[in-house]
């Protein structure tokens, strides 16, 4: 009878080491799970920067790009097209001008001026496609319906422009970003959607306002959008990511659920005295 107690005895003893032991087991293992757990974390959250990091160092390389391009064909403009039209008015007005009749002399004036009419056309146009004059003086609502009815009027494509609470203008660096944005969205429609209509339609909502443009050719969905803005090709792309980051907003790319047009919302914050930290001019 003794035996047996102490043989329970024991046995209770071996029990709760047992126990003990598989407890301290499993808290050692709990502890490695979460201590894998947070050191794989740690891995991707380090990845998911150095993808960032990249991302942003590849929509400023386009930014960049785009500018130079932009100022290399400004100075072409100049050089090729303004810069022979002052050389030709030069030699009108030559230093023996002075010494000419006076029938040469008015002839000359004649000639002269109509040639810098002709300078002052091209620089009025190079100045236009900086900043289009209906932007500035009316705002992004009149100049965004300026650029549809232009396209209208082609006849080759339908398009419509439709602003439905635009009292409060954005800032002036803000609208020609937003407007920017719109051309090459409207631009790469054009190019390779084979649409036969697109419409813009403003609205505000809370505190963002929403452009969205539809259209019923070929388009991309937001997958495909990320995909190609982050790949080396697509600097229209680059340059509507890095824009809309200078904005503060978002732009969505969806396919209706009916899946017969496709739809780019951009989402932008309705504060119309805000102003883009970058202080990079975006042309």
């Amino acid at each position: 009878m003794y035996f047996i107690q102490i043989f329970s005895s024991g046995t209770s003893i071996g029990s709760v080491i047992l126990g003990t032991f598989i407890m301290l087991l499993l808290s050692f293992a709990v502890v490695g799970i979460v201590a894998l757990y947070l050191r794989r974390m740690k891995r991707l959250n380090l990845k998911f920067k150095e993808l960032e990091e990249q991302q942003q160092i590849q929509l400023l390389q386009a930014s960049i790009k785009f500018q130079e391009e932009e100022r290399n064909r400004i100075a072409a403009d100049l050089h090729d097209d303004a810069g022979p039209l002052l050389a030709t008015v030069r030699l009108y007005l030559n230093d023996g001008f002075v010494n000419q009749d006076k029938a040469y002399q008015l002839q000359a004036i004649y000639s002269a001026k109509q040639i810098i009419d002709e300078a002052i056309g091209l620089i009025r146009n190079i100045s236009h496609r900086l900043m289009p004059p209906t932007l500035r003086n009316f705002g992004l609502d009149s100049a965004a319906t300026d650029l549809f009815n232009k396209i209208n009027g082609s006849g080759v494509i339908k398009t419509s422009a439709k602003f439905h609470d635009y009292k409060d203008r954005l800032t002036p660096e803000n609208e020609m970003l937003a407007f920017r944005v719109i051309q090459e969205l409207v631009n790469n429609i054009l190019k390779h959607s084979n649409a036969g209509f697109i419409h813009l339609a403003q609205t505000l909502q809370d505190e963002n306002m929403y452009i969205r443009l539809q259209h019923d050719g070929k388009g991309i969905t937001q997958t495909e959008f990320e995909h190609l803005s982050f790949s080396g090709n697509g600097l229209g792309l680059k340059n509507i990511n890095s824009r809309m980051r200078v904005l503060k907003g978002r732009i969505l790319y969806e396919q209706d659920i009916s899946q017969t047009f496709y739809r780019i919302t951009m989402v932008l914050p309705n504060s119309p005295h805000s102003k883009a930290d970058d202080k990079v001019t975006l042309v």
